[in-house]
């Protein structure tokens, strides 16, 4: 049963069929028989789990498990100490509250541009957010970020669990050893 860690680009679906135009998983050559543990929308990047095992899937996608997830999100202005605060406690959205995330304020991490790049503006500065969620609701980090004032410009999961994106490109993909998926299976 292989498991896969995916660096998705941006504009692909975590999907393997097509939709509106959008890439999916299948322009990437992974093995058969693998799915998505999890999502990212067609307009983040990052860390995507791919597995034919069903309990890995569950234990890596289901909230009840509250696996962390990290994401660096570049948004508009520069962030505030009370918008970090803020969102460490715990907000309440349009579908309820969200539990208490990891938040701070991230140096500019440097990645190569998005292709294609992020709408730039030159009297409105951007910074870098991390968020570190043990839940994953719809659009969950860019409605967080919004919702303190802080529209997302670029999202990208950086980890799940002890498993980061270090020697992935965009778009490359390798399987996950027998000890990283052993890894995944004892978060608690």
């Amino acid at each position: 049963m292989p498991t896969i860690i995916f660096n998705k680009p941006y504009g692909v679906l975590s999907q393997f069929t097509r939709e509106h135009g959008h890439s999916s998983l299948r322009d990437f050559n992974l093995p058969g028989g693998v799915y998505p543990a999890g999502r990212l929308d067609h307009d983040s990047e990052g860390l995507l789990l791919l597995t034919s095992d069903g309990a890995l899937q569950a234990g890596i996608a289901d909230p009840r498990y509250k696996m962390p997830k990290i994401y660096w999100a570049q948004v508009e202005r520069e962030i505030t100490r009370e918008a970090v605060l803020e969102l460490r406690g715990g907000l309440t959205l349009n579908d309820g509250p969200t539990l208490p995330c990891g938040a701070r304020v991230l140096p500019d991490p440097e990645l190569p541009p998005r292709n294609p790049p992020i709408r730039f503006r030159k009297t409105v500065p951007t910074s870098w957010a991390e968020i570190t969620l043990k839940e994953g609701r719809n659009r969950q980090v860019r409605r967080m970020l919004a919702a303190v004032g802080f529209p997302v410009l670029r999202l990208i999961r950086r980890k799940i669990g002890p498993l980061t994106l270090e020697g992935l490109e965009p778009g490359q993909w390798r399987e996950l050893t027998t000890k990283e998926i052993q890894s995944l299976k004892h978060i608690k």
